[in-house]
C-alpha cells in the first residue's frame, strides 16, 4: 500500500515534469567555417575574372599587333613600288630625252656637212664663183628650214607691216614711221621660232610709233 507521502512525491514530481518546457535543439555548426568558405570562392571569382581580363587584354594587343604589322607590310610595299615607279620615270626621261637630242642631231648633220664643202669651196674662191657660194649658202637654208619642218618647229610670222604680237615679238627698239601705223613692225632682225603653242624663241623686231 503506497503511502502518502510517496503519493504526494510522485504527484509533484510528476507536476515539475509538465510545468518545464523542452529544451530546444541547437545543431553543432560552425559559422566561421562557412564564412572562410565563402570568402574562398569569392576570391577564386575574383581570380577568375581578373585571369579573364588579362586573357582579353592579350587577346587584344596580338589583334592591334597584327593589325599594325599588317599596314607597316602594305606601307613597305607602297613605298618600294613608289621607289621603282619613280626610278624607272627617271630612266624613261632621260631616255626620252637622249632619243629626242640623237634624233635632232642627226637631222642637222647633213647642214654641217654642206657648211664644210662651202668652207673648203670659199677658200679658192674667186670673184666668178662668188655666186656658186651664194647658192650654196642659200640651199643650206632652205635645208635648214625644212629639218625644222619635219621636227615640227615653225618660224614666227614676223615682217615689216605685221602688228606687234608680244606674246611673239621682243621689241628692243621703237622709231617713228610716216608710212606706218601704231604697233607695226618696221623691220625684223632675228628670226622666232615656235614648237606647236610653244615659243622656243621670240622674233626680235623693232616696232614704229
Amino acid at each position: 500500500m503506497i503511502d502518502d507521502e510517496e503519493l504526494k512525491e510522485t504527484s509533484g514530481q510528476g507536476a515539475s515534469d509538465e510545468g518545464t518546457a523542452p529544451e530546444e535543439f541547437i545543431p553543432d555548426y560552425d559559422f566561421s567555417e562557412s564564412s572562410e568558405n565563402a570568402e574562398e570562392q569569392q576570391d577564386e571569382k575574383t581570380e577568375d575574372k581578373e585571369t579573364d581580363a588579362e586573357d582579353s587584354s592579350d587577346a587584344e594587343e596580338t589583334v592591334e599587333a597584327s593589325k599594325l604589322a599588317d599596314l607597316e607590310k602594305r606601307y613597305m610595299n607602297l613605298f618600294a613600288e613608289y621607289e621603282n615607279y619613280r626610278k624607272r620615270s627617271v630612266r624613261e626621261k632621260e631616255n626620252l630625252y637622249s632619243d629626242a637630242v640623237a634624233d635632232v642631231t642627226s637631222k642637222w648633220l647633213p647642214i654641217l656637212d654642206n657648211i664644210d664643202r662651202a668652207a673648203v669651196a670659199g677658200e679658192g674662191a674667186d670673184e666668178q664663183s662668188v655666186e656658186k657660194v651664194l647658192q650654196g649658202i642659200d640651199m643650206m637654208s632652205k635645208q635648214a628650214a625644212d629639218i625644222l619642218s619635219k621636227i615640227g618647229v615653225e618660224e614666227i610670222a614676223a615682217a615689216r607691216g605685221d602688228i606687234f604680237d608680244p606674246n611673239m615679238h621682243e621689241a628692243v627698239m621703237h622709231i617713228e614711221d610716216a608710212e606706218l601705223g601704231e604697233q607695226q613692225i618696221a623691220a625684223v632682225f632675228q628670226k622666232g621660232y615656235k614648237y606647236k603653242d610653244r615659243v622656243i624663241r621670240h622674233a626680235v623686231v623693232q616696232v614704229a610709233n
